[in-house]
């Protein structure tokens, strides 16, 4: 399956790549933390304006929130996100980058193991897949994890199956694949080149 697969994601996404838009680091640090419960298009969107006001972490974490909170305010839980975003700016200052540590980014408010994993594999090549709501979802219609498997047992389940130094594309793949092709609703199944390993479609 894993061959069938991979050949089918090169197919349709050879050149697959993080779709959140950044120049910096804490750019897509911060870009990813706001990415939950909503799309990268619309943090985009919204990010093309707060980096242009705010252009440096200093900025950031001296910026009023409520003025933060209105740029952001078409994604979800953006009063939260808000004050994640000055919290992590001031977190930052000190040291004026994202460094190459998990226990740190994770410790940032906003900043789960998913966020963590997409930093470290796009700014320092570690190898590591994110799972988000799409990845999970493939990943469980495909067989490769199981229907009650959280992201880390599933995170696990993808590291056995490619090597590391797959991940990072095969990650964005995946991401683009459940986006696009295997939607939560209506799924383009029809077409599916590996619908006859799918859950779903059984």
């Amino acid at each position: 399956m894993k061959n069938d697969l991979i050949k089918y994601l090169n197919e349709l996404y050879p050149d697959a790549k993080c779709e959140l838009n950044y120049n910096k680091d804490y750019e897509l640090l911060i870009a990813t933390m706001m990415s939950a419960q909503t799309t990268d298009k619309r943090v985009n969107t919204v990010n093309s304006v707060l980096f242009e006001k705010y252009p440096s972490l200093n900025s950031l974490a001296s910026a009023n929130i409520e003025d933060i909170k209105k740029i952001i305010k078409s994604i979800g839980t953006y009063n939260k996100k808000a004050s994640n975003i000055i919290e992590i700016s001031k977190s930052l200052l000190s040291i004026g980058y994202v460094p190459n540590d998990r226990q740190f980014i994770e410790s940032l408010p906003g900043v789960g193991r998913k966020t963590a994993n997409v930093v470290l594999s796009n700014i320092y090549n570690v190898p590591c897949i994110a799972v988000d709501t799409h990845v999970s979802r493939v990943s469980k219609r495909l067989g490769i994890a199981d229907f009650k498997d959280d992201v880390v047992i599933i995170e696990k389940k993808l590291n056995l199956i490619f090597d590391d130094s797959e991940l990072l594309k095969v990650h964005h793949q995946l991401v683009l694949f459940g986006r696009y092709n295997c939607k939560a609703i209506n799924p383009e199944c029809v077409n599916c080149k590996l619908k006859k390993y799918c859950n779903y479609t059984k």
